[in-house]
């Protein structure tokens, strides 16, 4: 999947924004206006020809189901099995069939499973909300209101939650909302733009914080099984959706510049202020951490990213500890927004400049020759061990599983005739 699809990925938090902005509000039993559908639209509705049926007001149009309600015309026309079966006749009533509900304990095994799931996880799930300062023009008077909401979950007993970062990115006051209706001021302790993960913390005392439980490292995730959603969508709080995992391995755009990979697909329905919230098992371990979606009106189109777990747990201890995630290069001069590769039409990432006493130095790299009238082409990074290296995004991904003092075999193309050879290059923590 790429950038260049016909739909575009949208941070989920950012639509709740736009409703805010709006001036629209979610109230309880509020229903929208009905609106009659003549003829089908253009995502595919089915029209009311007249006779009954359901009229749909535009969902896409305000992010939230409309609430059904009969259009005008005929009643519907619906008869009972048994009045149909005995010749009923035209304008007699039939009672309500009695339904004969469940036993206590009867619900079907899925069921139980995902009642389970919700009451095990959801006092580990929080609700984020970001505020700003706003001046009155009139009174100067300042005050703070809402600027963004979005979801997260309890990482440890100490208060530390992790969210997403563009959930949190500017934010100049926090605060969650906690399953037991508490709401506590919140800080920023670390954040990783480029994986899309923040933690935040809170004061609470530890015997009243629920951390999320995680998924072992023994276990896998696998296409096909179930997965649970608990979030805020549209600021409903503790709202779950269901569904399974549709792929692994997806590569969707970051907030942070680059590409996030090994993503989690899932068609459980994730909505704006999903953001930050927790992808569970049928186990209520974390799986992942709802991310992004993909559709073109804002809302679930049955396409949700989730950070995976794995990444979560490897980012998450280095923002606690050190308050940034930790990054490792291989000592050389590099530019991000590959300039230069796009003129010369190179597949790669070129060397600018290697700064003397760094291992790219001792291990022969080669930047470019600066001339008067321009430049000779020195080395080009194509390759990190059996990664390929096309752009700037392919190092940093191909870098990131490693770790400050690793070795690694970096094949590089050197000059205009393109010479290629391996050199080996100790790797060093970046600023």
């Amino acid at each position: 999947m790429t950038t260049k699809q016909l739909l575009e990925l949208k941070p989920l938090w950012a639509f709740t924004l736009a409703l805010v902005a709006a001036g629209c509000t979610a109230t309880p039993n509020a229903a929208s206006p009905a609106k009659s559908v003549t003829s089908l639209d253009n995502h595919g509705v089915a029209a009311a020809t007249g006779d009954g049926s359901f009229a749909l007001a535009e969902a896409a149009a305000s992010g939230r189901p409309p609430a059904p309600t009969l259009t005008d015309g005929p009643a519907p026309r619906f008869k009972s099995t048994r009045a149909a079966a005995a010749g009923g006749a035209r304008g007699t009533s039939a009672a309500t069939p009695e339904v004969t509900d469940l036993t206590p304990g009867a619900g079907i095994e899925d069921e139980r499973n995902t009642i389970s799931v919700f009451q095990a996880s959801a006092p580990s799930t929080v609700f984020v909300t970001q505020k700003r300062v706003v001046v009155d023009f009139f009174s100067r008077r300042s005050e703070e209101v809402e600027s963004g909401s979005g979801s997260g979950f309890l990482w440890d007993k100490k208060g530390h939650i992790v969210t997403n970062f563009h959930v949190v990115r500017g934010a100049k006051s926090l605060t969650v909302q906690l399953y037991d209706g508490r709401t506590l001021p919140a800080r920023v302790v670390g954040v990783a733009p480029r994986k899309d993960v923040a933690v935040i913390k809170i004061e609470a005392p530890a015997a009243t914080l629920t951390p999320i439980a995680r998924l072992p490292k023994t276990k896998r995730v696998i296409v096909g099984q179930k997965t649970i959603a608990i979030g805020n969508p549209f600021g409903l709080d503790y709202t779950l959706t269901t569904g399974v995992v549709s792929a692994k391995g997806r590569e969707v755009p970051g907030a942070g510049g680059v590409s996030i990979r090994e993503m989690i697909q899932t068609d459980a329905a994730i909505n704006p202020g999903n953001s930050g919230g927790p992808l569970l098992n049928s186990a209520g371990h974390l799986i992942g951490m709802n991310t992004m979606i993909f559709s073109g009106t804002g809302s679930s189109a049955g396409i949700g990213f989730a950070v995976p777990v794995q990444t979560i747990q490897r980012v998450v201890p280095q923002l606690i500890t050190r308050g940034k995630a930790v990054h490792v290069g291989l000592g050389v001069v590099i530019d991000p927004g590959g300039q230069l590769e796009n003129r010369l039409g190179i597949r790669g990432v070129i060397v600018h400049r290697v700064p003397d006493g760094t291992p790219a130095s001792a291990a022969g790299l080669k930047g470019l020759d600066r001339r008067n009238r321009g430049f000779i082409l020195g080395d080009v990074i194509v390759r990190v061990e059996k990664e390929p290296v096309v752009d700037y995004d392919d190092l940093y991904n191909a870098l990131e599983h490693f770790k400050p003092g690793d070795l690694v075999n970096v094949h590089v193309e050197r000059g205009e005739k393109r010479a290629r050879r391996v050199v080996a290059i100790k790797l060093i923590e970046l600023n």
